[in-house]
């Protein structure tokens, strides 16, 4: 059993751009145009933002300048056509119970606790509990307390079950009901993918001083990644220390 602090994102997909699509597309229909952006989601959202107008090779040369616009005047479903895919570890359920409530232009696939043995699992520890020694010491009480009894608990259910067949079968049973004893504090895995419109909106909210601790430091990792990832999109946002010493980010161009 491991005790983690630090959640982890990792950036695993962005889009590829059929650049030769976009040409007969535009040859068809005789226009022509060129983006000094390479990255595919920022691509995506200037093609579309210029379809609504035709403005193909005319006005704003650059997509920085382009998508500058765009978030300025809150042309937000434009954002909608750029989309990245993340896996993120390290963090709670409880966290997950968080992160689920973003619906629009998100998508998730999460580790299942039916399936997956949980007698080695790790737990995620609150800061203001870890620096506290007697906090620590009864969080960890009561950690292991709950480990212990679902160590148990499967092994009981193994035995009830034994003479099922079906081994598979077998352990999803014992497991979807020893689970019911793991704490919130127990790490979980998740999949999920989102377009850059549901990311802004992520940020605001749970990159705030008012969001809980854990999903603060998941979405600030996901603004430090998206900034370097697509800075045309993400560039207006700036991280703020506050006075208690944690960070939060800030933008003047909100819910675009």
């Amino acid at each position: 059993m491991n005790i983690i602090r630090e959640p982890k994102v990792y950036l695993v997909g962005r889009q590829y751009v059929d650049e030769d699509a976009v040409d007969r597309f535009l040859d068809d229909y005789g226009m022509a145009w060129e983006t000094d952006t390479e990255l595919g989601g920022e691509m995506l959202a200037e093609a579309a933002g210029r379809l609504c107008y035709l403005s193909y090779g005319k006005g704003r040369k650059t997509n920085a300048e382009y998508l500058d616009n765009i978030i300025e005047m809150k042309h937000g479903s434009v954002l909608e056509h750029a989309v990245w895919n993340f896996v993120i570890a390290g963090v709670s359920r409880s966290f997950s119970h968080e992160l689920v409530r973003h619906r629009a232009g998100w998508s998730y696939s999460q580790l299942s606790q039916r399936y997956v043995d949980e007698s080695t699992a790790n737990f995620i520890e609150p800061d203001i509990i870890a620096e506290d020694e007697g906090l620590h010491t009864l969080w960890l009480q009561a950690i292991e307390a709950s480990h212990q009894a679902y160590l148990e608990l499967v092994e009981g259910l193994m035995e009830k079950f034994k003479d099922m067949e079906d081994r598979t079968q077998r352990r999803k049973l014992a497991r979807q009901a020893a689970r019911s004893v793991l704490p919130n504090a127990t790490e979980t895995m998740i999949f999920v993918s989102a377009n850059a419109r549901a990311l802004r909106h992520f940020i605001e909210m749970r990159a705030s001083e008012w969001a809980e601790t854990e999903i603060r430091k998941v979405a600030l990792e996901v603004l430090g990644i998206m900034k370097h990832e697509a800075p045309n999109m993400f560039a207006d946002y700036e991280v703020v220390r506050l006075s208690d010493g944690t960070d939060v980010a800030r933008t003047q161009y909100t819910d675009v």
